[in-house]
């Protein structure tokens, strides 16, 4: 990808975009609420500072390519529902960790695995990678079955360092 250059994600039902500063108040929610975080260990972000912090860092990224964090929304709408992100490259660029969030309001629609398809398919195909790996917690039963409905397949033996109670799953790309 070139510098400076975000790829937007069209699907049929939604739009993948670029964080904005004016996703602050979604932000901490999804990174504060209890029940969007029962499965997950990461930094909250309950106040604003906080929130346009986190928003910063990841634009930061995007900038030095180091990630790619898209905002779900639904197409008629700019309100982000969710994200969803790559990132956790290898040196070499061919191996990145993929991570998703939705509002619970969001959930059991599809909408997970529509951005999912269609990230692994840039993964893919636009930024040459040749695995991408998840890691969810051993509990989280959906995060699971979107994983293995989209050609993911737990690794076994391989531990996640920062957090014992994940799991991972990795695709290969299909040559």
């Amino acid at each position: 990808m070139e510098q400076n250059h975000f790829p937007n994600i069209r699907t049929e039902r939604l739009l993948l975009r670029r964080l904005k500063q004016s996703d602050w108040e979604i932000i901490s929610y999804l990174r504060s609420d209890k029940e969007v975080n029962k499965f997950v260990k990461r930094p909250s972000a309950e106040s604003k500072e906080k929130a346009l912090g986190f928003i910063s860092k990841i634009n930061r990224g995007i900038e030095n390519q180091t990630l790619y964090y898209w905002v779900i929304t639904e197409k008629n709408s700019d309100q982000m529902i969710g994200s969803i992100c790559l990132w956790n490259f290898s040196e070499d660029k061919k191996i990145a960790e993929v991570g998703y969030d939705l509002s619970p309001k969001s959930q059991g629609k599809g909408i997970m695995n529509e951005s999912l398809k269609n990230v692994l398919d840039l993964g893919f195909k636009e930024l040459h990678l040749n695995f991408i790996e998840a890691y969810t917690h051993r509990e989280n039963e959906s995060s699971k079955k979107l994983l293995e409905k989209n050609g993911f397949a737990l690794i076994e033996g391989k531990k996640d360092e920062h957090n014992q109670d994940n799991i991972i799953y990795a695709i290969e790309k299909a040559y």
